[in-house]
């Protein structure tokens, strides 16, 4: 089966949803410990993952990003998602997102592909600026976006709680990549 890679780094690879990916959407979605700081801060259903998969998808065609599956390079295991969205909240903007399985966190792959999909971003000139936001205790995604560049910002208001946001601007970036796209 035909696989549309985005682009890959030294570890990673980063692709287009497949039909039948719900599963691996649910799979990544379907427990506590990976959802407690998203939106909701519950285990997403079979029914909300397959809405997420259509939507991301339909962003891709939309904007020319989403949130992409991403891979390993070495064996093709799913590790999980990330990329932007649109966010039309009260600052709308671009959103860098992403969500690791859990067997897959502490290996340095969040800040692998984060770095990875800033410069992405930039070069594909999808925009000026992005942001990200966390729940105010995701205290390692926090230290990930510092990592990748993001500065501190206004903090938004989230289903009534106060997110820590960070914000990246194209001015900010250096000429050259620091991730090397293969």
């Amino acid at each position: 089966m035909y696989e549309e890679v985005i682009f890959e780094t030294e570890r990673l690879k980063v692709a287009m949803w497949a039909p039948g990916d719900v599963a691996l959407v649910h799979k990544l979605h379907s427990t506590i410990e990976t959802t407690r700081y998203l939106t909701g801060s519950a285990p997403w259903s079979l029914e909300k993952c397959e809405e997420r998969l259509s939507r991301w998808v339909e962003d891709h065609h939309r904007y020319g990003t989403t949130k992409y599956k991403l891979l390993s390079r070495d064996d093709d295991r799913f590790l999980g998602r990330a990329g932007f969205s649109f966010f039309g909240g009260e600052r709308p903007d671009f959103e860098l997102g992403y969500s690791l399985c859990q067997t897959d966190w502490g290996k340095g792959y969040a800040t692998e592909i984060g770095m990875a999909f800033r410069d992405w971003f930039f070069d594909r000139k999808i925009a000026n600026k992005f942001i990200a936001f966390t729940h105010p205790n995701n205290i390692a995604s926090q230290n990930v976006l510092t990592k990748i560049g993001m500065r501190l910002c206004q903090p938004m208001t989230i289903e009534g709680l106060v997110c820590p946001t960070f914000e990246y601007c194209r001015h900010a970036r250096s000429n050259r990549s620091t991730v090397k796209l293969m």
